[in-house]
């Protein structure tokens, strides 16, 4: 088992070696404003039996989960999705194995029963590199997931900092699960927001390696337009009381355009609810290659409470009226008509191409439409429900030069859904979500049957049928009989 623990300084911050203690427990330090990042590697050996029987089963599983509460990213760590659980799955061989018991254990999960029934399929015709199973719910906190990590991996006698430091899990804004069947390793990675933290790092057990390092952002001359820089200071606990300086670079696919937006649907919302997103600039990141090779794409993860509709979204005039080019991606197979609470697999995903007003609004906020469905939702007391609609993640997408790779990187995330929709050339720069409440979920109050109301409408639409039939039934007599007078009168008529 290995272990590290990062903190990334936002660019030009630094901290003098001097200022912390190291030993061979943990460091200590002042505190600064930086996002931590904590990341445990294991050798399938070192799992849990019921873990380890399931990973040794599957080609890929790789869990993100994003918090609902609005945060800050600093770079590299600016990889963004759909608040929520989202989970990206390939099976092996053994097409049988359910994943779905285990991940409830773990994260409390209440919608995932199997594969078959869950799932949705992911495109594996265009790239290699992506997953063939997709599933999401949402997920408001990790307290589950705490107390199932706290039961793993802190056994009676360890020191209580284990406990409180996955106790604080409950506080992050991110948190990653990866396995593949390459590198037979499980990497747990959690992530908190950029804010004052504590330079204070324990070990969990004294037999894990621990690599702590404190960096920033940098900006050498001889960087590549794909590469970033970073610089600070690093250490292995246990190793040296000393801070030692480091500096190096990596190419990175995931970027800061220095724009942001606010999603929120329109009033009234009704069964049809549009969704628009405000967005602060219409111009690609400045520092992104030519504006050819940059297309503003939105990925939307939708739970089953609604839906796009593809026939509609395949109109070229009515996407140009929503400031919409095309549907890069639409999940296969959505029923337009069956009521969610007979739709089994969790939702949709949708990859739209955005289309920015002309270059000449540089800097001008502007808007897009994305129409939505809502599915009808069970009764309730109130006569009402209500559906939350987790924010977008917004990226230029852009291609780099010919040539360029994108090896592993110390903070790379991949297998997030909208990346295996696009080459391994592609870079994407992330527009950062800013709600006016600070929640990147958006609510809709659905109309459905108030329970409490059922029995009298039951009642009268009972006398209403009735009362129709019995008007029919009335009509057709008083044409029987009319007809009868008729036949009557013609036969004296002939007499």
């Amino acid at each position: 088992m290995r272990e590290r623990i990062t903190f990334v300084q936002k660019e030009g911050d630094s901290i003098e070696p001097t200022a912390l203690k190291v030993d061979g427990n943990g460091l200590e330090g002042p505190e600064v404003k930086a996002v931590r990042e904590d990341r445990l590697t294991f050798a399938l050996d070192e799992l849990p039996a019921e873990l380890k029987a399931l990973l040794e089963g599957v080609n890929q599983l790789h869990v993100r989960w994003v918090s609902p509460v609005a945060y800050e990213a600093v770079s590299p760590l600016l990889a963004r999705l759909p608040p929520g659980f989202h989970l990206f799955y390939t099976p092996g061989s053994d097409a049988s194995i359910n994943p779905c018991p285990l991940l409830t254990k773990a994260f409390g999960l209440d919608s995932c029963s199997s594969p078959s029934d869950s799932f949705t399929t992911l495109p594996t015709d265009r790239f290699t590199h992506s997953t063939t199973h997709q599933f999401y719910q949402p997920l408001p906190s990790l307290k589950a997931f705490a107390h199932f990590a706290r039961s793993l991996l802190c056994p009676p006698g360890s020191p209580s900092s284990c406990s409180s430091r996955l106790g604080s899990l409950t506080a992050a804004s991110q948190l990653d699960l990866s396995y593949d069947t390459i590198s037979h390793t499980l990497r747990l990675t959690s992530l908190w927001p950029y804010s004052p933290q504590s330079l204070s790092a324990s070990l969990l057990s004294p037999t894990i390696r621990t690599e702590i390092g404190i960096l920033s952002q940098t900006s050498p001359k001889t960087l590549e337009p794909h590469e970033i820089g970073i610089s600070g200071l690093l250490t292995v606990l246990g190793q040296s009381t000393t801070p030692s300086p480091t500096l190096f670079s990596f190419p990175s696919r995931h970027r800061d355009s220095s724009s942001s937006f606010q999603a929120h649907f329109l009033p009234p919302t009704g069964l049809h609810p549009a969704l628009q997103l405000s967005i602060s600039s219409p111009s690609p990141p400045a520092k992104s290659p030519t504006e050819e090779t940059c297309r503003l794409h939105g990925y939307f993860t939708l739970p089953k409470t609604l839906f796009p509709d593809r026939h509609q979204l395949n109109d070229p005039l009515f996407l140009s009226s929503k400031n919409l080019t095309a549907v890069r991606y639409i999940t296969p197979g959505i029923d337009l008509e069956a009521p969610e609470y007979v739709t089994t697999t969790w939702g949709s995903a949708l990859l739209l191409e955005l289309a920015p007003p002309h270059s000449s609004s540089s800097g001008k906020e502007w808007t897009a439409e994305i129409p939505l469905h809502l599915r009808y939702l069970p009764p309730s007391l109130t006569g009402y429900q209500k559906a939350e609609v987790p924010y977008p993640a917004l990226f230029w997408a852009c291609t780099a030069e010919e040539g360029t790779k994108f090896p592993g990187n110390p903070f790379e995330k991949d297998r997030v859904g909208y990346d295996g929709l696009f080459g391994e050339r592609t870079v994407f720069w992330h527009l950062n979500p800013s709600p006016a409440d600070g929640k990147l979920v958006n609510t809709v109050k659905v109309p459905v049957l108030n329970l409490e109301k059922a029995d009298w409408v039951g009642t009268v639409t009972g006398a209403v049928v009735v009362a129709g039939f019995a008007w029919v039934v009335m009509k057709l007599l008083g044409v029987v009989v009319m007809g009868g007078k008729k036949v009557g009168e013609d036969k004296k008529k002939k007499q």
